[in-house]
């Protein structure tokens, strides 16, 4: 069932491989892992695309693929994931990290006003940067995990489901 479920919404493989910024990978590409959906490749895949998802940089799904060659796990799904991290949910995924990195590091909370421009980046850098980070990393991993462990259970629990249908 999940295989099913996951499968309806991954873009082609053949497509992902001619984007302009995977061609950089070459013969990475080739290892067929990347590209199946099976119960190994599907959690770890889950768990890159949310991790990249928290980091904020640019090119996203390029890291995302780089990490998901570097793991063997499914390049679309990974990739796919990154876009969690969107236009409407940037703000809001963002502003969370930067509480709770406000929180871990016990430093006061400063106005949060985003500007789209170099300038505001450098001049933020130093005073937001440090809690804004942490709290990236942090949520990025928990919610890779969370993700890695939920896609392994639903697939073990697949997998059950079908050995006693079958009896």
């Amino acid at each position: 069932m999940p295989k099913k479920f996951i499968k309806r919404f991954l873009p082609d493989p053949k497509t992902l491989q001619k984007h302009k910024y995977l061609r950089v990978f070459g013969k990475l590409l080739d290892k067929p892992n990347l590209w199946v959906l099976n119960r190994k490749s599907a959690p770890g895949a889950f768990a890159v695309g949310l991790f990249i998802g928290w980091v904020p940089m640019p090119f996203q799904m390029v890291a995302a693929a780089g990490l998901a060659i570097l793991f063997n796990v499914n390049i679309p799904i990974a990739v796919a994931l990154v876009w969690i991290t969107n236009p409407i949910t940037m703000p809001f995924m963002f502003y969370m990290a930067y509480l709770l990195g406000v929180k871990l590091l016990g430093v006061e909370k400063l106005p949060f006003e985003f500007e789209a421009s170099w300038q505001w980046v450098e001049t933020s850098i130093s005073t937001i940067g440090p809690p804004f980070l942490l709290g990236c990393f942090v949520l990025g991993v928990v919610f890779a995990a969370i993700g890695y462990l939920v896609i392994n259970s639903l697939w073990k629990y697949s997998i059950l489901f079908k050995w006693q249908k079958r009896k």
